[in-house]
């Protein structure tokens, strides 16, 4: 198992995809667990909560793609799952779910490229997630996060 370029979270997030995915054999939930366990431990005690959270997105979908593209999973489920997960976190900590789920959609970017898989698919998945998670959380999340992901989509690219 090659880690490309992971941060130690990435890592992290990566063997907990693995380990989730091997010992329940439920990619979907496995994977949403998994993330939203890991962001939860990374921004545990630290006091700038909501930077360390957007920091820690984008690296813990990275590595769950990652982990699910090793694994022979479906890179676009594995994608949806982690973002969602971390955007369920992002809330749980009291974080901006918003720029988090930015991050997150940039994570899932890259993790599409690192491993050659479609990046515009990689996006498609990760914004669907943002979204769901945002549902589940609230209409008015829910709202704040598709106009910021799409925004963000968009300005990307234009760049």
């Amino acid at each position: 198992m090659v880690d490309l370029n992971l941060s130690k979270i990435g890592r992290g997030a990566k063997w907990a995809v693995v380990g989730a995915i091997k010992g329940t054999g439920d990619t979907i939930e496995s994977i949403i667990q998994a993330t939203r366990d890991v962001l939860l431990i990374a921004v545990d005690g630290v006091s700038q909560v909501v930077v360390a959270t957007e920091k820690a997105a984008g690296q813990i979908v990275v590595g769950a793609v990652q982990a699910a593209s090793e694994a022979g999973e479906d890179i676009g489920v594995a994608t949806k799952s982690a973002v969602k997960g971390v955007v369920k976190g992002a809330s749980e900590v009291g974080a901006d779910v918003g720029k988090t789920a930015v991050a997150a959609v940039e994570g899932a970017a890259k993790a599409a490229g690192d491993v050659g898989a479609d990046v515009a698919d990689a996006v498609e998945k990760a914004t669907t997630g943002a979204i769901e998670a945002a549902e589940e959380i609230g209409t008015d999340t829910a709202e704040a996060v598709r106009k910021v992901v799409k925004t963000a989509v968009k300005g990307k690219e234009n760049d």
